[in-house]
């Protein structure tokens, strides 16, 4: 499982033009989802996201998580993560889970999440437009087959 984590002080989500998620302060999860991934990557993940310090303090201080903000997450079904560009100019998605096996990972995801805080989420398969503002800049990728 792989997930790109974006600071944000806000982000909202579109289906068709009508606005399906949004949030104030807080992090913009990309999501993506192989073929062998399971409930203990997505606990991996979920407990690194909630508990990773790249908030400011008092100080100004990378030093608080989005739990210690009370923040929320918008979270987004993202197959490309899984691109492979190794061969020509069209990346394959091989590497990505099939929506059978996709669709119930990213939903355990989202309710592990949001055991933690508040999330919102986007529509999975959809075409999906997202409108954010990045706060710092900061952008993390974390892939729980890399625990890093």
């Amino acid at each position: 499982m792989r997930a790109v984590i974006q600071r944000v002080s806000r982000a909202k989500l579109e289906v068709d033009k009508e606005q399906v998620s949004a949030i104030e302060h807080g992090l913009l999860i990309y999501l993506g989802v192989t073929h062998d991934d399971t409930q203990e990557d997505i606990q991996w993940l979920v407990n690194k996201i909630v508990n990773m310090r790249i908030f400011s303090d008092a100080e100004g201080r990378m030093n608080l998580s989005v739990l210690d903000k009370k923040y929320a997450a918008l979270v987004v079904s993202q197959f490309t993560l899984y691109a492979s560009t190794k061969k020509g100019n069209r990346p394959s998605y091989i590497r990505s889970a099939p929506p059978d096996i996709a669709i119930p990972l990213y939903e355990a995801f989202l309710e592990t999440m949001a055991s933690k805080l508040p999330v919102q989420s986007g529509i999975f398969g959809a075409d999906m437009h997202i409108t954010y503002t990045n706060s710092g800049p900061v952008t993390i990728t974390i892939d729980s087959k890399a625990k890093e």
